[in-house]
């Protein structure tokens, strides 16, 4: 389905669950707490008017809202009921909720799959802004109040919007939105510096928690891991992954989460797409150096995904990646890793070697499938998440 119009369905069925969140603040004042008979003609018109709204819940993960509301009259009648035969009435009470509940649950999956949907979209957008945000202020004065209208403001202005329009009210914007939007609308130079400076990080930090998020479990199957890992116990364990379980993107997505597991790595981020003709998007982190002294700086390293399962990198391929850098400054990239699902040519192996020895930046590290086998070795986790394990 396309996105857009996954969104307009899920913009629809936002507002008929708002509508039935409206109806049920209004009936649960005539739910009963204590022993009643009878009803009420407004009680009963939301009845209808829930029943009239439930098919605009379509199913989520193979879930929707199925009950209708209760009848107050039967709860009534209940209370005096369980009075008379002394036991305390739960279930009544919990009849009584169960609406709210419902709503509730209905909410969080709505919510949920949105981010699902949104996430791969988000990425590319975030990639776009940190394009663009330094090309547009290159050689524009911090203090400047000349307007500042150019093919990257324009590009900023569309992903936000964008953004926006994905994470609808799913995400808690505890960042510098309304900052962001004012100093957009101004323009000036120094708005656009501020936006680098304060007012993107801190929005950037609510779009990736939206993209993020995901409480969905991997499947494991019904056994108890401790009497398991005490049994007997065949076989060995292997380091080798199913790389072809990957597509190019879901290639992508595995070396994001890898780059940001490693403390060494900051800001990992998502690049816009290359020039390059296999068409992969590339990362770009700041890697932390530090000294015996306690001395500290960092580098701007690029990394490019090629997931070639059929065939070796070759020194083409590599050559051609180091002058792609020259799109990504400023600021200047210092180091470069190539990371492949397969393997690296000779002659592309020995490229980097020179090229390294020469001392010119930037530094090109090689990463073929065996290295990345043992990073995803130390950390299982990502290896499950991304169903290599």
């Amino acid at each position: 389905m396309d996105l857009e119009e996954l969104l307009r369905v899920m913009d629809r069925t936002a507002a008929n669950l708002t509508k039935l969140e409206s109806v049920w603040a209004r009936a649960a004042t005539f739910i009963p707490a204590s022993p009643m008979r009878g009803s009420h003609p407004e009680y009963d018109d939301l009845r209808r008017s829930w029943a009239d709204l439930l098919p605009g819940l379509p199913p989520i993960d193979g879930w929707t809202i199925t009950d209708e509301l209760p009848d107050i009259d039967a709860m009534g009648q209940s209370f005096i009921d369980y009075f008379e035969i002394g036991e305390l009435p739960d279930a009544v009470h919990a009849a009584g909720e169960k609406p709210a509940q419902d709503l509730a649950e209905y909410r969080y999956r709505l919510n949920r799959a949105r981010r699902r949907a949104a996430r791969g979209r988000l990425q590319q957008l975030t990639a776009v802004i940190e394009t663009a945000l330094p090309r547009a202020l290159n050689e524009v004065e911090r203090d400047s109040q000349a307007l500042l209208e150019n093919d990257q403001t324009q590009q900023i202005r569309e992903a936000v919007a964008e953004i926006e329009r994905l994470i609808g009210d799913t995400t808690e914007r505890k960042g510098r939105w309304s900052d962001l939007h004012r100093h957009m609308r101004f323009g000036q130079g120094h708005d656009w510096h501020d936006i680098a400076e304060q007012d993107w990080p801190s929005v950037r930090a609510d779009v990736e928690a939206g993209a993020l998020s995901d409480s969905d479990p991997l499947p494991v199957p019904e056994t108890d891991l401790g009497h398991a890992a005490s049994g007997h116990l065949t076989g060995a364990a292997t380091i080798g992954l199913p790389w072809a379980r990957l597509d190019d993107d879901g290639f992508e997505r595995l070396l994001y989460d890898l780059l940001r597991d490693i403390p060494e790595h900051q800001n990992v981020q998502w690049l816009t797409q290359t020039r390059a003709p296999d068409r992969g998007r590339d990362l770009s982190l700041d890697r932390i150096l530090r000294d015996g002294t306690g001395g500290v700086r960092t580098e701007r390293v690029i990394v490019q995904a090629k997931h070639w399962l059929s065939k070796s990198v070759n020194l083409a391929a590599v050559n051609e990646t180091v002058a792609s850098v020259q799109l990504w400054q400023p600021p200047i990239v210092r180091g470069l890793i190539i990371a492949t699902s397969g393997r690296f040519t000779t002659d592309a192996v020995d490229f980097a070697e020179r090229h390294n020895a020469n001392g010119a930046p930037p530094h090109i590290d090689l990463w073929p499938d065996n290295r990345l086998e043992t990073l995803l070795a130390q950390r299982p986790h990502i290896a499950a998440a991304h169903s290599l394990r």
